[in-house]
């Protein structure tokens, strides 16, 4: 079963905002088993909307619409709906009061007819009553395809594709099951995992497959698996990743993409009872950002030093000027001294520095463009480890702030 999912507004077509509503839609659908089979975005133009909807017509399933719902004359679905379904526009009762009461009620100001105008839906719609907002959305059916009109503010679509089009939509149509599993990795390239397990994914189950998605520094392996029974589909999922474990077990930090490495060291601290700080330099406190980012995170995070500058690492961290002028900043010596001085100063279990030279000019540094250093600290002992992640700037910091949580998170686990 197919679906897509079509978000209006010039607003996301000149990059004034970014389209989030698509990947929330998608996401729910795929869990009740509707596959994305496209997404566009389209101007507000009422010939272009009436283009992509006949070109939809019995291509998919489903299409879903958000935008273009508002009270103002640059806000046409409704009347594009109206002109697709050669159908006509009327108040609708329910809606006015709902209207009336977060006009009336919560704003405290008259209802203008802008306002009254929400209310208005075409005769054929399946009204989907929108709870948080002025916008209902709209359910309407041609031939084999179900369209829906949601409005675009993000908040408003969650809300009704929770509570109201997906609950229809699993009522209307039988669907397939689609099982997903994600196994994240950190520290191995994309063609090195490939080649590793290449006999086991040549030997996947025709109804599984295997996805990579890399990033810097890591790699996310998606499984998929589409059936008719739920619990085989489970069941042969978890046999392959049981079999992909004994492969590549020294890469793997977790088992849900929703928890990214920073949830997973967040967990792996707690148990383990201990804490964790960090220094940095070429990464501008990026670490730190991602692990305070955690509910909880004040149980194990102790704090951060963004020592950015040369003076502040001398200032803060007490690193020799002696020692900075024979090795330089970016240097293995002034990691090491770097990441003893915050596990020190925080009292913390474990810690991570960083410094390097991450461009795009090389300054007055004799390290090359891309090197970055960076030390760990462990309750036993203290190392440092040279990387040199090339460029652009952005690569050299994403695979630096990578790397670091990879060598901890291995730290961390001997404990």
């Amino acid at each position: 079963m197919k679906a897509a999912i079509v978000t209006i507004g010039d607003e996301i077509l000149i990059g004034q905002i970014v389209d989030t509503n698509s990947s929330y839609i998608a996401k729910a659908l795929d869990k009740v088993g509707i596959a994305t089979h496209e997404m566009l975005s389209i101007s507000d133009d009422k010939q272009h909307i009436l283009d992509t909807f006949h070109t939809l017509q019995n291509k998919v399933e489903v299409v879903i619409v958000t935008g273009g719902l508002g009270p103002t004359k640059d806000d046409i679905t409704k009347k594009t709906f109206c002109d697709y379904f050669e159908d006509n526009l009327v108040e609708n009762e329910s809606v006015l009061v709902h209207v009336k009461s977060i006009i009336e009620g919560i704003y405290k100001r008259p209802i203008t007819q802008m306002n009254r105008d929400q209310a208005l839906v075409p005769t054929k719609a399946k009204v989907l009553f929108n709870q948080v907002g002025t916008a209902p959305g709209m359910w309407m059916e041609k031939e084999n395809t179900v369209f829906i009109s949601l409005p675009g503010v993000p908040y408003e679509m969650k809300y009704l594709i929770d509570n109201e089009v997906v609950p229809n939509l699993v009522q209307k149509f039988e669907r397939p099951y689609i099982v997903h599993q994600t196994i994240m990795t950190y520290g191995r390239g994309e063609s090195m995992i490939a080649e590793q397990i290449e006999a086991w994914e040549n030997n996947l189950p025709d109804f599984i497959k295997l996805a990579y998605l890399p990033s810097p520094g890591k790699v996310r392996l998606r499984l998929t698996a589409r059936g008719t029974n739920e619990e085989v589909l489970k069941s042969e999922i978890k046999s392959q990743v049981e079999k992909l474990d004994l492969l590549i077990h020294d890469i793997i930090v977790g088992y849900n993409e929703d928890e990214p490495i920073e949830v997973v060291l967040g967990r792996l601290l707690t148990e383990k009872k201990a804490t964790i700080s960090t220094a940095e330099s070429c990464t501008g406190g990026k670490i730190a950002s991602m692990l305070s980012s955690v509910p909880g995170a004040s149980n194990y995070f102790k704090g951060s030093v963004v020592s950015y500058a040369t003076q502040t690492k001398i200032d803060v961290l007490e690193i020799d000027e002696n020692l900075i002028a024979k090795h330089g900043v970016v240097s293995a010596e002034v990691a090491k001294e770097m990441v003893i001085s915050v596990q020190k100063l925080m009292n913390s279990d474990f810690a991570i520095a960083t410094t390097g030279n991450a461009g795009p000019t090389k300054g007055d540094e004799d390290a090359e463009l891309g090197t970055v250093f960076i030390g760990i600290a462990t309750p036993n002992e203290v190392f440092v480890e040279e990387f040199n992640f090339g460029q652009p700037r952005e690569k050299v910091i994403d695979r630096a702030l990578s790397k670091g949580l990879e060598l901890i998170y291995k730290e961390i686990l001997k404990k």
